[in-house]
């Protein structure tokens, strides 16, 4: 998945907010009012910014009328992780660069990984109990 720009992630981040809120998808109108406060930007190029997010593969839009309604094509989360794996293919050697990751968070973060790892794990193995029944 390709960067986002600063604009580009500014939008992504007031759809984000709306996705995690519950509040659905938003027209133009709605992600410019959003800005309003923090930028000072025409409408149509709040426009022109949610088309590129929506042809690059960020959005998802359907119509409303005379407008469109935009969405997240995925969460912040898997963006973010998009981009660590995109970071990952990058090195030489990937187990080296993961130790090297790991070393680094805090003992919060080892935490969740090992959670995340454990629950990985415990899928796998029902997984391969299941189809002999």
């Amino acid at each position: 998945m390709k960067g986002l720009g600063e604009l580009e992630r500014t939008v992504m981040e007031v759809l984000w907010a709306r996705q995690e809120a519950g509040d659905g998808a938003a027209t133009a109108r709605d992600v410019s009012r959003a800005l309003a406060g923090d930028r000072d930007l025409a409408h149509t190029t709040v426009m022109t910014v949610l088309d590129r997010l929506t042809k690059k593969g960020f959005l998802v839009r359907e119509r409303d009328g005379r407008a469109w309604r935009y969405q997240p094509a995925a969460s912040r989360e898997s963006y973010v992780a998009e981009l660590m794996l995109g970071a990952l293919n990058q090195t030489g050697d990937r187990d080296a660069a993961l130790t090297h990751f790991v070393r680094s968070v805090s003992q919060d973060e080892i935490a969740v990984l090992r959670q995340a790892l454990e629950e990985l794990t415990a899928q796998e193995a029902h997984a391969r109990v299941e189809p002999g029944g």
